[in-house]
């Protein structure tokens, strides 16, 4: 992460992607479960999309977090969350 101040949206994008990493969850599995069209999840995670609040507290809620989670600040020194493994990942 640079020092600049991020936008809101990046923000959100990042902490959902770096919350549904922590936590093995596909993007795929994190749309279904919340509620939310993948493609339009994708959106929010790069910063595209601008979700409403009821939004996020489906995503925060099946990400088992407080919707506060989603707009946490990072550390300056915190590098953007990797990806998960290819492949598909099994149904829970």
């Amino acid at each position: 992460m640079s020092s600049r101040v991020m936008r809101g949206r990046e923000l959100v994008g990042i902490n959902v992607k770096r919350l549904r990493i922590e936590r093995d969850i596909s993007q795929e599995r994190l749309a279904f479960d919340s509620g939310v069209d993948r493609s339009y999840l994708g959106g929010v995670e790069r910063g595209e999309e601008n979700p409403s609040i009821d939004i996020l507290d489906r995503i925060a809620a099946t990400l088992s977090v407080h919707v506060s989670e989603l707009v946490k600040e990072l550390p300056s020194d915190a590098k953007p969350p990797a990806g998960l493994k290819p492949g598909r990942k099994p149904s829970r």
